[in-house]
């Protein structure tokens, strides 16, 4: 009777080559760019010796990393939300000194980096994460999560309106820009606010789609990204994500990657 082989990928199978940078990242110590400026500092040791290519192939889990003399383990998962003020940079450091999204971060916390932006004049729900691969599935345009907004326009908004976003708007740079859904909250004197479900992650969307019908958006507020809502965290604010709540994103990242391209956009 032949003995059966064990199986390499069940036992673990051969371990990964990553590079240097991206190893220091992936361990949840810093961004890729950070680790490379450590690397050309010649703060980082592998396996004993400075190395100053941040592309040196690294085994996870077998190789010896060391910054600054002390040596590095990976770091616990986090996954936060915040509620993003308006007037607030999604950016670690600004050239302009404006205030950061990192200035509303616990004190102490691990190395963490948002997940996607939202621009200054924006606010509500932000993901921040020292998971690059989780946080770069969340981003990706094939598991691309829908992502819902209330605006505040300079208009009062009527069907035609809410049914030529639907359609699609070119931006004043000719770019197609479109909506995955969108109804009206309700109305003011002169302005109105809407519900608006997002499924691309294109620079300034709904910003660029409304400049071009000449409409002003007055407020943005990101209510909720896939099924995780802002519901009433405080402005400001910062809470960890439950497991319940993050395997509610990745069930609904999955979802969509297995959505028809019909109707996945």
């Amino acid at each position: 009777m032949k003995r059966r082989r064990g199986n390499k990928k069940a036992q673990g199978g051969p371990l990964k080559k990553v590079g240097l940078a991206r190893a220091l990242s992936k361990l949840g110590y810093c961004s890729r760019s950070r680790a490379a400026e450590l690397i050309a500092a010649g703060r980082v040791k592998w396996n004993g010796a400075v190395r100053h290519d941040p592309e040196t192939p690294v085994h996870l889990g077998r190789d010896r990393i060391e910054i600054d003399g002390q040596p590095l383990m990976e770091s616990s998962k986090i996954y936060l939300a915040l509620n993003k003020p308006r007037g607030i940079v999604t950016t670690a450091a600004d050239e302009k000194n404006r205030e950061t999204v990192y200035a509303y971060l616990p004190v102490g916390l691990p190395w963490t980096a948002p997940v996607g932006r939202l621009d200054q004049a924006s606010e509500g729900l932000l993901l921040l994460t020292n998971d690059p691969e989780w946080a770069a599935r969340v981003t990706a345009p094939e598991t691309h999560l829908d992502k819902t907004y209330h605006v505040q326009i300079s208009a009062i908004a009527d069907e035609a309106l809410l049914q030529s976003t639907r359609d699609g708007v070119r931006a004043n740079d000719g770019e197609l820009l479109r909506v995955r859904n969108i109804r009206i909250l309700r109305h003011g004197q002169s302005n109105s606010w809407l519900e608006i479900v997002l499924d691309e992650g294109k620079n300034r969307h709904i910003r660029r789609m409304f400049e071009a019908l000449q409409i002003e958006v007055l407020r943005l507020v990101r209510v909720a990204i896939g099924p995780l809502a802002l519901a009433d965290l405080p402005k400001g604010a910062t809470r960890t994500l439950d497991r319940q709540e993050k395997q509610a994103l990745d069930r609904a990242m999955r979802a969509r990657n297995r959505e028809p391209a019909s109707f996945a956009r």
